[in-house]
């Protein structure tokens, strides 16, 4: 008998979820060279042995992470229990490496604590992934998708059903409605990643406020079956980039955003002198550019 998926928990028995250590103080030592994949949030036993395994993965700049980054993955799960044949078992935060190079962008590390700490006593399933960011070069978002496909089904081999089989887990992109207009636009992805990851692993959709979402897809047919749009039936029209305009502004951010990502903002002074600090990077390059040390630049990516 199947038992009824409750994704506010996702754990598949009595026993509590454990908790990722976060350590504020010290996770700029975590390297490559020492990485695991944090399956500690992931569901053990699908519920629903006639539905899909699904982990979603949210790929982006998190800085800081909203409270609507937050509510995508709740919204998602809810489409999948009502909507699909999906059961959710788990999902991610992937926050984009510092070659991204994108204004507003505080270090990685930063933004790792703050995904991390916005999870953590809020959600039992949603955790964050630090392999991408952890990465000095770009990663397209295939390839972290790949990575997430790879971590789930060959190393951890998939999930269990109650009579003990294993089923590989599916992968898909969850994203705002702001991404697929950008995968709309000509030119700015590669046609064999579009084919990747709107073929192969699908996208899971929320819709914006102030997007085109049904003039987005137009050009996006040949993959329309694999874009699910959810609707956003309470709009929220929060973004990372307007509570770095509060924040530079000198007005209050709370509410907007998790009370411990608004303290954690707080205590490292983030987001306060945006303009001065992308000044003197950009003073730093002009200086670097003009010495004939041999070093190079990683080219800023869309």
């Amino acid at each position: 008998m199947a038992a009824t998926p409750n994704h506010d928990v996702l754990s598949n028995s009595s026993e509590p979820q454990p908790t990722p250590n976060v350590d504020l103080g010290t996770c700029e030592t975590v390297a490559l060279e020492t990485y695991t994949f944090p399956r500690e949030r992931l569901r053990k036993i699908l519920s629903d042995s006639s539905k899909t395994p699904l982990v979603l993965v949210s790929c982006g700049s998190f800085s800081p992470p909203t409270n609507l980054h937050l509510r995508m993955f709740e919204e998602a799960a809810d489409y999948c229990e009502f909507e699909t044949d999906f059961e959710v078992v788990g999902g991610f935060f992937s926050p984009v490496g510092d070659a991204y190079k994108k204004a507003g962008l505080a270090s990685a590390h930063h933004r790792i604590n703050m995904t991390r700490i916005a999870v953590q006593a809020s959600s039992k399933w949603i955790g964050v992934d630090p392999w991408e960011p952890l990465h000095k070069e770009y990663l397209p978002t295939v390839k972290v998708l790949d990575h997430f496909d790879y971590e789930l089904n060959e190393v951890i081999g998939g999930i269990e059903t109650y009579t003990g089989e294993k089923r590989r887990i599916h992968v898909a992109l969850l994203a705002g409605a702001d991404l697929i207009q950008t995968m709309s636009t000509p030119g700015l992805w590669a046609q064999e990643d579009l084919d990747r990851i709107l073929g192969h692993y699908g996208a899971f959709i929320l819709e914006r406020s102030g997007t085109d979402i049904d003039d987005a897809l137009l050009s996006l047919q040949q993959w329309r079956d694999n874009i699910r749009v959810i609707p956003q039936l309470i709009q929220n029209d929060v973004s990372s980039t307007k509570i770095r305009l509060f924040r530079k502004r000198g007005k209050s951010i709370r509410y907007y955003i998790p009370d411990n990502v608004v303290d954690y903002i707080y205590e490292h002074d983030l987001y306060k002198d945006e303009d001065k600090k992308q000044s003197e990077k950009g003073k730093e390059k002009a200086s670097s550019d003009s010495t004939p040390s041999g070093s190079s630049e990683i080219p800023a990516t869309s």
